[in-house]
């Protein structure tokens, strides 16, 4: 399992990889943020720090859906589309928020490609890809085919249009429109900015999107939709 956290304000990141028997290894990345001088800690070294820093570990079965191993026997079939089975649910969960003052964060994080080879890490990790926050212009979480995620470094890639005064959602169009054209990825995003202006956006078939602003919840998951509910 893989997470990043990235705090805006200060630019301080924490991020871990590969890292077993952790139910939550979204605090874990922000102990590596917060408690070392590191960014990023990776398999048995994450597992160590997190068992030196009171994290509970859990029986790894209790971490694997029976959904999970449905898509990983049909994928080990003789017949069957490596690219159909990694286009069922994913397992990413990402948040971007931003407070009164106009500090930004991010966090993302996953279970990672199914069947994916040994010692593979994926974009959620990778600062700038999965994730990136900056007080400056916005603050960013994607999912997606990690391998063009990477590539094109997703996050970073809309905060720059947003720094060329694009919109939330035209530089979330941008980014996604320029890792499909170019190498065929798809994919999504929530962005928001210093000012509260927030979106969802994806070029993959759906995507669950939920925002909470002021009183109201907004929500979604496939191309046009867009509910509101009072949270009062």
């Amino acid at each position: 399992m893989d997470a990043i956290v990235m705090d805006g304000k200060t630019l301080a990141s924490g991020a871990v990889s590969a890292v077993r028997n952790i139910a939550n290894p979204i605090q874990l990345a922000r102990l590596v943020m917060d408690k070392t001088s590191h960014a990023y800690l990776t398999a048995e070294g994450a597992n160590q720090f997190a068992r030196s820093m009171g994290i509970e570990e859990v029986p790894q079965e209790s971490l694997i859906t029976e959904y999970s191993r449905m898509r990983w026997r049909k994928n080990l079939a003789p017949d069957a589309n490596p690219v159909e089975c990694q286009m069922g649910k994913a397992g990413t969960v990402g948040a971007v928020a931003v407070d009164l003052e106009g500090n930004l964060a991010c966090a993302t994080s996953t279970g990672g490609m199914l069947n994916k080879m040994e010692g593979r890490v994926g974009d959620t990790p990778i600062i700038g890809s999965g994730g990136y926050a900056d007080n400056q212009s916005g603050a960013v979480s994607t999912t997606g085919h990690g391998e063009t995620i990477m590539k094109i470094t997703l996050a970073r890639l809309i905060l720059f249009h947003m720094e060329q005064g694009r919109s939330v959602e035209d530089a979330s169009d941008l980014g996604l429109a320029c890792m499909q054209s170019r190498l065929g990825g798809l994919g999504g995003v929530v962005t928001v900015d210093p000012q509260g202006h927030w979106a969802a956006r994806f070029s993959s078939n759906y995507m669950s999107w939920a925002a909470a602003q002021r009183d109201i919840v907004h929500y979604g998951q496939y191309s046009g939709e867009h509910f509101t509910q009072s949270i009062n």
